[in-house]
């Protein structure tokens, strides 16, 4: 069995680490929070995994340490923002906020950022929605990223575009992360990292041929879309549309000279109060027999995975970890440990009896 950690050591750890770059306390905290959540729910690529990359941001100047975003629009229930460079998780977490402030009056409220420096696992920002008993979709796109190939191309033009979604259904939300490419980045570096071939061939290399071998992505190929070879111009529409909301609404993408941004994203939020269409029993009632009815449908034949029901095993999760300790990626406890070393902070001691 792994060895396990307190959340709020890890926590702490993080946020120290962040604090140590002028960064102030309250941002810092923010950040921590959000990669934190990431790996409470399981989605280890793009939670304390990217704490390194943020803090180099930090300290190298990309990111921006203090200031506040540019407001360059805003109707109350929808506004747009120039994030210039702020530190991504900082600057959604306050257009969440200010979302959720508003959503009561405006029942449906939509903001846009421009920008933002990369806002990492989208997941990550579900459950504070949830908790306000919200309707959500978040995605983003990449500006300066060309890593997805559209169908019968073998020349990138997307970024992976993920997009999320959040909704109360009872025991626990219907809640999803999920990218517009058939993998995400983050598992073709791990898989290149521990040398291995990924489960099946998502990639075309630089000359168009389909591989399963993350070499093949990093010596210029590219990421299919969602769908695949046969059915990936789906994945590229979804692509297509994601990068509208994000790039075209907030006034920052592809027709802009973007070469310095780097992984900064444009960004689109939109936050729905289900009281704002009637009664919000009603609302549960339909949610909630949606999940009963998809955790009860007949399994496979070999049964081995089992319904997946998008939410429930992700929050079943968070709990458990909440509860009882965080199980990091062995490669995350490595680079955690690693930057203990380099910024002279202790690594968080593993919780007793377990490992």
């Amino acid at each position: 069995m792994s060895t396990r950690y307190h959340a709020d050591a890890l926590h702490s750890f993080a946020s120290n680490l962040f604090a140590s770059t002028g960064l102030s306390r309250e941002r810092a905290d923010v950040m921590a929070n959000t990669f934190l959540q990431a790996d409470l729910m399981g989605f280890t690529t793009h939670g304390l995994h990217r704490v390194a990359s943020n803090l180099q941001w930090l300290k190298d100047g990309v990111s921006r340490l203090s200031g506040e975003p540019e407001v360059l629009q805003d109707r109350g229930n929808c506004f747009n923002w120039d994030a210039n460079f702020l530190p991504g998780p900082w600057v959604l977490n306050q257009a969440i906020e200010q979302a959720l402030d508003r959503v009561s009056e405006y029942g449906v409220v939509t903001a846009t950022i421009r920008r933002s420096q990369h806002i990492a696992c989208l997941a990550a920002y579900l459950p504070q929605i949830i908790e306000k008993n919200c309707v959500a979709l978040l995605t983003c796109s990449t500006p300066a990223e060309r890593t997805v190939s559209p169908q019968g191309s073998k020349e990138p033009l997307f970024s992976a575009n993920p997009i999320a979604f959040c909704a109360p259904a009872g025991d626990f939300p219907l809640l999803f992360d999920i990218s517009m490419s058939v993998t995400a980045g983050g598992y073709v570096a791990r898989a290149e990292r521990e040398g291995k071939k990924l489960p099946a061939a998502y990639l075309k290399d630089s000359d168009g041929n389909l591989s399963d071998d993350p070499a093949a992505f990093a010596n210029g190929g590219s990421i299919l879309p969602v769908g695949g070879a046969d059915h990936g111009y789906k994945g590229a529409a979804l692509s297509a549309m994601l990068e509208v909301l994000s790039m075209g609404l907030s006034g920052y993408g592809r027709a802009d000279n973007t070469q310095d941004d780097d992984e900064a994203n444009s960004v689109f939020l939109q936050i729905i109060d289900p009281r704002a269409f009637g009664a919000p029993q009603d609302f549960l009632r339909q949610t909630r027999a949606l999940a009963t009815l998809w955790s009860d449908c007949a399994p496979d034949s070999d049964g081995a995975s089992g319904v997946r029901v998008p939410g429930q095993r992700a929050w079943a999760l968070r709990e458990d970890q909440l509860a009882h300790g965080v199980r990091l990626y062995p490669t995350i406890e490595e680079d955690l440990k690693a930057l203990a070393a380099q910024y002279n902070r202790d690594m968080p001691a593993p919780i007793a009896g377990q490992g």
